[in-house]
């Protein structure tokens, strides 16, 4: 990252000459939720089954599962597709300044236990390893007795106050959010300023679908994945065979980039998780795709 100029942002550098319908776009829909689109993709598990059942033979103490090489796909796929990390604030086009991955983490699998956030922030030099280890740490951190994340602290705080002062609080807030000045220690592990947010439904025997992108923050890509299921899969002469599968729904904001550059994005995410042995190099290493 070069050094910071005017019109730069502590999580962003601006985007001086986008073309014209890139400048334009954030100025006529300046609001995230109004650019949405929808990306549906489904995977044939396959090869991910052979590839976990491969990394797990010697019974590690916190096994490899689908989640993390999910995680790790994506990680990969805005590493070498850096359009995908670019966010609209205040009607401008930034680029982040990292790359990072955010989801919600169950404390314990019941009604009343509570939710906490965890934000992994990758390097060009990490793989499948490196990140199955960083989750391992963030999980494990969050699920401490007692333990919680910034973002959920500073929602505590607001609560705790009389309600015409933390409406006006927030609205403050709010200001800040659009002009990147909302203080760090708020927004540490703010899922929705990270580069994708991912919500694991299937863990919770869900299915895949949309969900919406959010106004507060910068995350420009929402991603659902859903419960692991058999499903058919046919060839190109029409013959029918049965796999294990998953669903994953992809929401994006279309104003920082083109559909073609999303098709190619979804391709190349598609390459990864099929075919999860490439996740062992680094993030930055070129994919033929």
């Amino acid at each position: 990252m070069g050094k910071k100029k005017f019109g730069d942002r502590k999580d962003g550098t601006l985007i001086r000459n986008p073309d014209s319908m890139h400048f334009i776009m954030p100025l006529i829909y300046p609001n995230r939720c109004d650019n949405e689109a929808f990306i549906s993709e489904r995977i044939d598990l396959t090869n991910i089954n052979a590839y976990l059942e491969k990394k797990n033979a010697d019974n590690p103490e916190y096994k490899y599962n689908m989640f993390q090489i999910i995680v790790t796909a994506l990680l990969k796929t805005i590493t070498l597709r850096p359009k995908m990390n670019r966010f609209i604030a205040n009607k401008n086009l930034y680029q982040r300044n990292e790359i990072s991955a955010a989801f919600v983490v169950k404390k314990l699998f019941t009604d009343e236990s509570e939710e906490a956030l965890a934000i992994i922030r990758s390097k060009e030099s990490d793989n499948i390893d490196s990140i199955h280890n960083e989750i391992y740490r963030r999980v494990s951190y969050v699920r401490k007795d007692g333990q919680k994340d910034s973002s959920t602290e500073s929602m505590d705080f607001f609560n705790k106050l009389p309600r015409f002062i933390s409406k006006t609080a927030v609205a403050l807030v709010r200001v800040l959010d659009r002009h990147g000045r909302v203080p760090q220690s708020f927004i540490e592990t703010d899922p929705y300023y990270s580069s994708v947010v991912l919500s694991n439904l299937g863990s919770i025997k869900l299915r895949s679908g949309y969900h919406h992108l959010t106004n507060w923050g910068t995350t420009s890509v929402f991603v659902i994945v859903g419960e692991k299921k058999i499903r058919p899969f046919f060839d190109e002469e029409g013959n029918m065979t049965m796999r294990d599968s998953v669903d994953i729904g992809l929401t994006v904001d279309e104003r920082i980039a083109d559909g073609y550059y999303y098709s190619k994005t979804v391709r190349l995410l598609k390459r990864l998780l099929e075919n999860p042995e490439l996740l062992e190099k680094p993030l930055k290493e070129e994919v033929d795709y």
